[in-house]
């Protein structure tokens, strides 16, 4: 079955970096897309990045210049490079991906990796 599995969260001072990992089993990592979402207390859940097969990254626009999406299709693995992190990024991040069978889609997540940038 698809399991992702993050790792890399922590305390960081402002400023800071962290690097979060995701690794995936279970399906064809280098097939599909690939998606890094965040939720702080009180928020709903946000897109942060996107990569797709072809390793075309998007980012929003909160995180745009900053964050840094890649993956090795080799290691079956998503990475997260935050650099220049503020508290606005504390929260939970999971990694997601979704996969359709007919029309039918249905989203993965992991467990989540907190991350907290606070001095």
């Amino acid at each position: 079955q698809v399991q992702l599995v993050e790792s890399g969260g922590g305390l960081v001072q402002p400023g800071g970096s962290l690097r979060l990992s995701c690794a995936a089993s279970g399906f064809t990592f280098s097939h599909y897309a690939m998606n890094w979402y965040r939720q702080a207390p009180g928020n709903q859940r946000e897109l942060v990045a996107s990569i797709t097969a072809t390793q075309r990254p998007t980012y929003s626009d909160s995180v745009k210049g900053r964050f840094t999406i890649s993956r090795d299709n080799a290691k079956n693995t998503l990475f997260l490079q935050m650099n220049s992190l503020e508290p606005e990024d504390t929260a939970v991040y999971y990694c997601n991906t979704y996969l359709y069978k007919g029309a039918q889609r249905t989203d993965y997540w992991g467990q989540g990796t907190q991350v907290t940038v606070s001095s």
